[in-house]
Order: C-alpha cells, then sequence, then structure tokens
C-alpha cells in the first residue's frame, strides 16, 4: 500500500507491512523544515491514526548530511506580533504531541544533523538510531536567540535530564553520537547510512510482529506519568511571558538576521 506525499518536500509511504516512513526531503537546505512541512507532518500522523493496518512508523532525512536542521529560519521573518510567536510554539507543540500520541511505535533513523526542531522531533519519537556522524543539539543561544518551549524541556529532560539539556543549550554545542549513546539520547549506534537503514527496518519488522495494544498502553501510561498540563480546561498556557520575552526581543531579530546574512550576532540583551 502507499500514501501521498503531504509535500514534495515530505515523502510519506505504508508498505505491505504496515510499516509507515517518512522522509523528510529538503537535501539541499539539510532538511530545515517550512511550515508547510510541519503541517504535512500533522497529516501524516493523522492518516496513521485513522489506519488501523499501521504498526509502525520510522522518520527519516533524505540524504546523509542530516536529519533535520531544524526549522528553516527564513519562516520566521514574518514575526511580529506576541500571537505570532506564541502561535508557532503552540504548532509545534500539536506537531510534537501528536507525533508523541501515536498508538504506534515510532523510531527515528538519524544520519547528520539533528538540530533544533529536528531534534524535538526525534526526541517525541519512540526509539532513536543514529550513525557515527550524527550530531544533536539546539544550539539557538549563539543564532537566533529564542528559546524551547515547556513542553520541548520536560520532553527533552525526561530523555536527559535538565543538567544535560542546560549544558547542550548554554554551551549550544554539538553532542556526538556516542555521548548521545552514552547520556540516553539515542538508544543506539550504527557505523553508516547503508546500516541505519538495515537496522531500523529489522525493528519496524520486529515491533510490527508485538502485540500493539501492550505497545500502545506501555506508551499511553508513559506519557500519562509524565504528563502534567496545566493548560486543561481553558488554564493560561506556562511559559508563555518566557517565550514572549525571546521571540519578541530585538535579539531574537538579529540572531535570524545574522544567521541569514552569515555573520555573527551582536547580543543586546533587549
Amino acid at each position: 500500500m502507499s500514501a501521498t506525499p503531504a509535500t514534495d518536500e515530505l515523502l510519506f509511504t505504508i508498505d505491505e507491512a504496515g510499516i509507515a516512513r517518512i522522509v523528510l526531503n529538503r537535501p539541499q537546505a539539510r532538511n530545515a523544515l517550512t511550515f508547510a512541512m510541519y503541517q504535512g507532518l500533522i497529516t501524516c500522523y493523522e492518516q496513521i491514526a485513522a489506519n488501523p493496518a499501521v504498526k509502525a512508523l520510522i522518520i527519516t532525512g533524505a540524504g546523509d548530511k542530516a536529519f533535520a536542521a531544524g526549522t528553516d529560519i527564513a519562516q520566521f521573518r514574518g514575526f511580529e506580533t506576541a500571537e505570532d510567536a506564541l502561535g508557532y510554539e503552540r504548532f509545534m507543540d500539536k506537531v510534537l504531541g501528536t507525533l508523541e500520541r501515536l498508538r504506534v511505535p515510532t523510531i527515528a533513523a538519524i544520519a547528520g544533523a539533528c538540530t533544533g526542531g529536528g531534534a524535538a522531533i526525534a526526541a517525541a519519537c519512540d526509539l532513536r538510531i543514529a550513525t557515527r556522524d550524527a550530531r544533536f543539539g539546539f544550539p539557538i543561544a549563539r543564532t537566533l536567540g529564542n528559546c524551547l518551549s515547556q513542553g520541548n524541556l520536560k520532553r527533552l529532560s525526561g530523555l536527559i535530564g535538565p543538567a544535560r539539556v542546560k549544558d547542550i543549550i548554554f554551551t549550544a554545542r554539538l553532542v556526538g553520537a556516542e555521548e548521545a549513546l552514552a547520556i540516553g539520547l539515542v538508544g543506539e549506534v550504527v557505523d553508516d547510512r547503508a546500516a541505519l537503514t538495515e537496522r531500523v527496518d529489522v525493528l519496524a519488522e520486529l515491533l510490527a510482529g508485538h502485540a500493539p495494544l501492550t505497545m500502545q498502553a506501555t506508551k499511553e501510561g508513559l506519557r500519562r506519568l509524565a504528563e502534567e498540563d496545566p493548560t486543561a480546561d481553558g488554564a493560561p498556557h506556562p511559559g508563555d511571558d518566557l517565550i514572549l520575552l525571546c521571540y519578541m526581543s530585538q535579539d531574537f531579530r538579529e540572531g535570524m538576521e545574522a544567521f541569514l546574512g552569515k555573520r555573527t550576532p551582536a547580543w543586546s540583551g533587549r
């Protein structure tokens, strides 16, 4: 069986074994995600959720250079208001939350750079396998000057702990594959892209043969244990003030223009 691509830059298929595959398909841009690609991901997730024949999902990036290098920075040039910033983070929470809540096991197959929004997608998957040249991080402290949402911070700190989250974000460094394995950011490291493709296919087939309700109940039970959602029933979103502190700042505008202009940003703290 097959599925229609959500966009030309997002390839989506479902094979006869019930294994769905999403390929982030902008290798010329290191698979940086546009807003249309994020919306396409939601569409793919909704199709998976509605299809009982799907038993597992693999997400990967096209080419060898990147899983995904985050959100395409040019997408932020239109940001002017508080609602632009908050709306973007709400949208990202939907993209990642929908992935996290899928009933089927999800695997991130990671080769090359896995940063920003790409790293957030990988963190929202159930299992992560990487090549030896994979690099992970959120280098926003030296690029854009924005911040992660509360949901992203909770998800990431649940994987590697708050101290390591601070280390990675404060230093803006990229974590190599062996360190990622040691700290629990990935579960397995393989030699190269060919080995990665082979390994995730074998793993997906293994999962497709296991009891789906056991895996579904385990996923949902663990999610509920970690879930503390003060936004339920219309309560205010925690962390909105922090999102606006960053996205509405002169520094965010400076970071974006410096990134796109290939120069070092001049931070002002305002």
